[in-house]
This record gives structure tokens, C-alpha cells and sequence, in this order.
């Protein structure tokens, strides 16, 4: 009975090691990144990553409350991110509250102070 508590405890404590693991690998930032080097995503010819390679140039996007492209005003992060995907990236628009939206942001801002 001795040995049973101690493999059940010891297959339990591994579980939790693998788990921990797979849900460091799997952080909304890194979900994120996916999607900005996807030249597929939302619909686009071409990946964010094809005009901000490795995030250059978005180190401060995490801080900004407007932004300003193509001569048009963005009053956040999230609507910055549809204009890039639909002028640059040739795409369509997602929506500013999908789990789409949250990742490719916390990657964005995850960028903020590495460059």
C-alpha cells in the first residue's frame, strides 16, 4: 500500500511539473508572436514581422495612448493593430476583443524595454 502512495504522489508531482512547463510555453505573448509572423493572419499577405522585424519599432507602442498612421488618428493599441492589418497587411480587421486581439497586443507589449 506503501508503494502505491508513493508512485501515485510521485506520478501526481510529475503531472504538475509537465503542466506548469506546457503553460510556460503556451503564455498569451508567444501565442502572440505567432500570429504577428503569420503572414496568413487575419487574412493578410504579409506577416507584421515583415515591417517590424523581430518588433523594431514598437518598443514604446506598450505605453502610447494614440497612435498616429497613415495620417490618421488611433486612440489605442488595439485599433493601431487593425489599421497595420488592413493597409499593410492587406488583411481584414479583427475584433478589438478577441483572444486574436489580447495575444498579438501582449506580444506587442511584451516588446516594451528589449530593443
Amino acid at each position: 500500500m506503501k508503494i502505491f502512495k508513493v508512485v501515485a504522489l510521485s506520478l501526481l508531482i510529475i503531472g504538475l511539473i509537465f503542466s506548469v512547463a506546457f503553460a510556460k510555453k503556451h503564455l498569451p505573448e508567444e501565442r502572440g508572436k505567432v500570429f504577428f509572423d503569420d503572414p496568413k493572419f487575419a487574412g493578410g499577405t504579409k506577416a507584421c514581422n515583415s515591417c517590424h522585424p523581430d518588433g523594431k519599432g514598437l518598443e514604446k507602442a506598450a505605453d502610447k495612448k494614440v497612435f498616429n498612421i497613415m495620417g490618421k488618428t488611433q486612440k489605442s493599441l488595439e485599433e493601431a493593430v487593425n489599421v497595420c492589418i488592413v493597409n499593410a497587411n492587406k488583411g481584414k480587421a479583427i475584433d478589438i476583443k478577441s483572444v486574436q486581439m489580447k495575444e498579438i497586443v501582449a506580444y506587442i507589449k511584451s516588446l516594451k524595454g528589449k530593443m
